[in-house]
């Protein structure tokens, strides 16, 4: 039996192909009633969308691309999950590529890997710089996460110096007053280490501790055997201490076994409190504090953000994504950062119709308390 087609289900409901396309659509102007009817015969007749032929109309394939740094990092694999829930929910399949940092694979994968393949690109960039995003004619639609680049793409990230600055200013409530940073970095920087690191200084500063550039533990990596060793040296070293900011959970969870292993009581002795709110951090001893990003509006926001940039270079006068929100609002949770130099109304100076300048979208972040710095519940 052949595969029914949009002009079966057409005839079957008494309605004509341009109805059921709206139908399909879900276009609000079509009345309830003729929604029932399109549905029903949609169902009886066993009708499916052709959502490659949808796309391949519209010089589309349908595929996007997540490209991380590191696949087995669960930040970073949680963060998949939720991208690929938000592109299902607009047909869109997402290829995930591991760039290693590597400005290489950077490069290769903000080109859109050297073919057509890719409608657009997610990417988190670690090793790419500014002027690797001025010149992109020709490339497809990009949306940064993580710290921002000073140029050339939209871009969604937590606020992660005033993150930091939370969190240290929670570990200085407690009375800590000597609070290592495992994995600071004592440098200027646009990266996500940096910016952690000036939110960490400033909370120092405001609570009256002085710099020491002691505090700053570096790490050769973010897993948690870089945290182990870390915390093992200044152990070894010496170093006094009674707290640590760890600028991701996998060093903190990485600081908690070495801690364990050398007798080091938590949080008695040391408080501890980590970043991104990964499973592991729920189910280790002690439980981890944290700084959660909402990992899910990160996710809901980055697929809007491309979907738009998507619907501008194949379709220019289009007004919008299908299935955008019709008042235009960011997804809960988000705030605006764009650049206040923008156009009139957020529009390119001279760029096309429809077409804005690139968004900064800030995403809300919570502190999520634990037993690495409340102790027992009871206690």
């Amino acid at each position: 039996m052949a595969r029914p087609r949009i002009k079966d289900v057409a005839r079957h409901a008494g309605v004509s192909e341009k109805t059921v396309s709206n139908v399909i659509n879900d276009y609000a102007h079509v009345s309830d009633r003729t929604r029932t009817v399109v549905r029903a015969s949609i169902e009886q007749l066993g009708y499916r969308v052709n959502l490659a032929g949808r796309h391949l109309r519209k010089g589309r394939t349908g595929i996007i691309a997540l490209v991380v740094p590191e696949l087995d990092i669960p930040y970073f694999a949680e963060l998949a999950r939720h991208v690929i829930r938000e592109a299902e929910k607009c047909s869109l399949t997402v290829l995930i590529h591991q760039s290693g940092a590597d400005r290489a694979h950077e490069l290769a994968a903000l080109a859109g890997f050297g073919s057509t393949f890719v409608d657009g690109i997610i990417l988190s960039p670690l090793a790419l710089t500014a002027d690797d995003l001025r010149d992109r004619a020709g490339f497809p639609p990009t949306v940064l996460l993580g710290e921002l680049l000073e140029e050339g793409a939209d871009h969604v990230a937590i606020d992660n110096e005033r993150a930091a600055r939370e969190a240290t200013r929670h570990l200085v409530s407690l009375g800590r007053r000597t609070v290592l940073a495992v994995g600071g970095i004592d440098a200027p920087g646009l990266g996500t280490a940096e910016a952690r690191t000036r939110g960490y200084r400033a909370a120092l500063a405001e609570a009256g501790i002085a710099h020491d550039p002691a505090t700053l533990v570096p790490v050769d990596s973010f897993r948690m055997p870089a945290g182990a060793r870390a915390v093992a040296r200044v152990l070894r070293d010496g170093v006094r201490f009674d707290a640590l900011l760890c600028l991701n959970d996998q060093l903190a969870l990485g600081a908690l076994r070495t801690l364990y292993e050398h007798g080091v009581r938590v949080p008695e002795d040391v408080a501890v409190i980590g970043f991104d709110d990964v499973e592991g951090g729920r189910f280790s001893v002690p439980t981890l504090s944290t700084v959660a990003p909402d990992k899910a509006a990160v996710a809901k926001v980055a697929v809007q953000l491309l979907r738009r940039r998507i619907e501008e270079a194949t379709d220019p006068d289009a007004g919008g994504p299908e299935g955008a929100d019709p008042d235009g609002a960011e997804p809960e949770g988000a705030r605006d950062g764009t650049d206040p130099d923008a156009g009139r109304d957020g529009m390119v100076d001279g760029a096309g119709p429809g077409v804005q300048s690139p968004q900064d979208r800030i995403v809300a972040h919570r502190l999520v308390l634990r037993e690495s710095t409340e102790g027992h519940e009871g206690r």
